[in-house]
């Protein structure tokens, strides 16, 4: 019985345990799931304005639309990586100054109104950027009633491209707004006084012209300056904030080029060889080039003298036909073959006008299109083509000159407009399509006809193979797999004799010397650690940038912040006998104007000349012929005539100067020149108020994670 219920109690016991397992397993898996709900937080950080945090995919959304608003304004189907990079520069700039001036727009109650909105879509102040979208290109006016048509179809008769870029210009329209209105408060609490304008003329009036002697810094050897451990590092300590860094990393990197092997070229000189035959049979050359041809077609007329030397030879001394065929030859790395394709009597330049008719859309297309088959019609039975052009040309810069575009050569026009205008005869009208509408032309004059040449290249560049880029990145592959660290790699670029490259590194970098698109280069050197081999996100230590495979390894690391005395020890060396070396120069020129002021009379005992200044005021940045010297600026301003001060310590030089003469101003239109001063710092007030706001909070910009 006893041992029953000693069983009972351990069952108890038992019972209470496993529930109190439970519920521990129950809140650990809930705070792992919260945790990894935390860390996966963390990980997707693109960056932290003022405390708040920026998450990768909410950031990559607006790129998204802002770029597509890109594509939209440039009628680029995609964008390029520059292109991309000045999105996301765009993105996070807008996001920046959202995050900070939000809550100072809030707590000043500055907002804009949808009255406000309203009038300026549609009311009476329209803003310069709907304007200018919805102006009557026939008339130039603004058309109000297309703006109200298109909010009206807004939600169902627009594309959503369309959409998209009015919201977004909808949203730009307030933020422009909203920071006009904290921009003008700021403005109006800043005053200009009297005084300030009373100084202000004053120094802008005084115009100086002066003497002085120049003793420069090179003119003492480093061997004459004694600078010791101790002084470096007192300079160090009163000057560190000059040496504040960015965070960088410097790499060391060698190339393995992927050039083309004796192989590859054989290929394409048996490639070259065996198509001539069809080449040379072909009807239809320009077809077979662009099939076939690594270059396309050029549709290019060319005098005798603009062609190659080899080509005009085998023209006029060979006297080869049309369609005869030249080569194969070997020229800028490719095998090439070269026909006659057409021999023509073509002017160099034409004279014609136009009439253009934009097209925006299909429907537009159709309606121009017959248009311009009505003008012609109308033009050719003797119509007044001047006249037209103005009624109807829709390019005000040669509408109001009757269409006329005057002279132009091959080359300045877009090419159908050019084929159509060249091949006219005098007075001969014709119709052409462009990127631009449709064009009625009419050609009025032709230059003097020359005989030239259309000729039609069959090029085969010799490139790597397949094969060439296997052997390559196997030779890239053994080296880094036998050098795993630093002092290896050393070992085999010197055993090997490569040539190693050196780069020091920003975070948000994206190019490096002699590589294409080497980003993932940049990135790799801020996640690896000091001596070791710099590995890819997918942890390969071989990058191929364009015809370049590449290793490379972190030297140093330097992050943001004061850089240590060490580092910047040559700096501080330099920095400290320049000094040293103006304190000698001083020194020399006390020695020398000892008792003197004539200053001809001083740079004859210093073995120089004395050289001379003019219309220099305190607001001059610079002296012509010298550079800026901020102190000897002021020092001249602050002088009378004819006195000879101390020596004038400067950026490149000692100077002793001497002021000849000062002519006072007649400007005394104090009014004025308080405006013109209010002006000024009103410019400079939103930006240096947005700066100050931008130096208050905290910005953590993490983006060269992700780019």
């Amino acid at each position: 019985m006893a041992t029953l219920q000693k069983i009972r109690n351990q069952a108890g016991i038992l019972v209470a345990i496993i529930i109190g397992l439970a519920l521990v397993a129950f809140i650990l898996g809930d705070m792992l799931q919260s945790g990894s709900s935390l860390f996966r937080k963390r990980q997707l950080e693109l960056g932290k304005i003022n405390g708040e945090s920026i998450q990768y995919p909410d950031f990559q959304r607006r790129v998204d639309e802002l770029g597509e608003i890109y594509k939209s304004n440039t009628g680029q189907n995609q964008l390029d990586e520059n292109a991309w990079v000045q999105v996301r520069e765009q993105t996070w700039q807008t996001m920046v100054r959202e995050k900070i001036m939000g809550d100072v727009y809030d707590e000043l109650g500055l907002a804009v109104s949808s009255e406000e909105l309203f009038d300026m879509l549609q009311g009476t102040n329209i803003h310069p950027i709907v304007q200018q979208i919805f102006t009557n290109p026939n008339t130039g006016e603004f058309d109000r009633s297309a703006v109200v048509n298109f909010l009206k179809n807004l939600e169902t008769g627009v594309s959503p491209e369309q959409k998209s870029y009015w919201l977004y210009l909808e949203k730009q329209i307030q933020s422009e707004r909203v920071q006009s209105k904290y921009n003008n408060l700021i403005r109006q609490g800043l005053y200009v006084t009297s005084a300030e304008a009373e100084q202000s003329l004053k120094e802008k009036n005084k115009q100086i012209a002066f003497d002085y002697i120049a003793l420069n810094h090179s003119s003492v050897a480093d061997s004459q300056v004694v600078v010791s451990e101790a002084e470096l590092k007192a300079y160090y300590a009163k000057h560190e904030k000059e040496y504040k860094e960015e965070k960088s990393r410097r790499i060391e990197y060698v190339t393995f080029p992927v050039t083309p092997s004796t192989s590859d070229f054989n290929d394409a000189q048996k490639w070259i060889n065996e198509i001539q035959a069809d080449f040379t049979n072909t009807t239809d050359n320009v077809q077979f080039v662009n099939s076939n041809s690594d270059v396309r077609f050029e549709d290019v007329w060319h005098k005798i003298s603009e062609l190659p030397a080899n080509i005009a030879t085998w023209i006029t001394e060979e006297g080869a036909a049309v369609n005869s065929v030249f080569g194969p030859y070997f020229e800028n790395n490719s095998y090439r073959l070269a026909k006659l394709h057409a021999v023509e009597m073509v002017p160099d330049s034409v004279e014609a006008r136009h009439i253009l008719l934009r097209v925006n859309s299909a429907a537009e297309a159709v309606l121009a299109q017959s248009l311009a088959d009505s003008l012609k019609t109308v033009i050719e039975k003797g119509g007044d083509f001047a006249a037209l052009a103005r009624q109807y040309s829709s390019d005000t810069g040669s509408a109001m000159n009757g269409g006329d575009l005057g002279w132009f050569g091959r080359g300045m026009m877009v090419k159908p407009f050019e084929e159509a205008a060249f091949s006219n005869k005098t007075g001969q009208i014709t119709i052409a399509n462009s990127q631009f509408g449709i064009h009625i032309i009419q050609t009025t004059r032709r230059g003097v006809e020359t005989k030239q040449y259309q000729i039609a290249y069959l090029v085969r560049n010799v490139v790597p193979s397949t094969q060439t880029y296997q052997n390559t990145y196997a030779i890239a592959s053994k080296f880094v797999s036998e050098n795993t660290d630093k002092a290896k790699f050393d070992a085999a670029v010197e055993e090997q004799k490569l040539t190693k490259k050196v780069a020091t590194l920003r975070e948000n970098d994206r190019e490096i010397a002699g590589l294409d698109n080497p980003r993932p280069l940049v990135r790799a050197a801020f996640e690896a650690e000091k001596g070791n081999i710099l590995k890819s996100t997918d942890g390969s230590p071989i990058f191929e940038f364009g015809d370049n495979f590449v290793v490379g390894t972190l030297v140093e690391a330097t992050q943001e912040g004061i850089a240590p005395f060490t580092a910047v020890r040559d700096r501080v060396e330099l920095a400290v006998r320049k000094e040293k070396k103006g304190e000698l120069l001083a020194e020399k020129i006390k020695t020398a104007a000892a008792g003197k002021t004539d200053l001809f009379d001083i740079a004859q005992t210093l073995g120089t000349t004395v050289q001379s200044a003019s219309n220099v005021n305190f607001n001059s940045f610079s002296i012509p012929g010298v550079g800026v010297e901020p102190a000897v600026i002021g020092t001249v301003a602050s002088i009378e005539p004819n006195v000879v001060p101390a020596p004038v310590k400067g950026n490149n030089a000692v100077f002793l100067v001497k002021v000849s003469s000062v002519t006072e101003g007649t400007d005394t239109d104090l009014t004025g020149e308080k405006n013109r001063l209010a002006q000024s710092i009103g410019y400079r007030a939103g930006f240096q108020a947005y700066d100050a706001h931008q130096k208050a909070v905290e910005i953590v910009d993490k983006r060269a994670k992700f780019y």
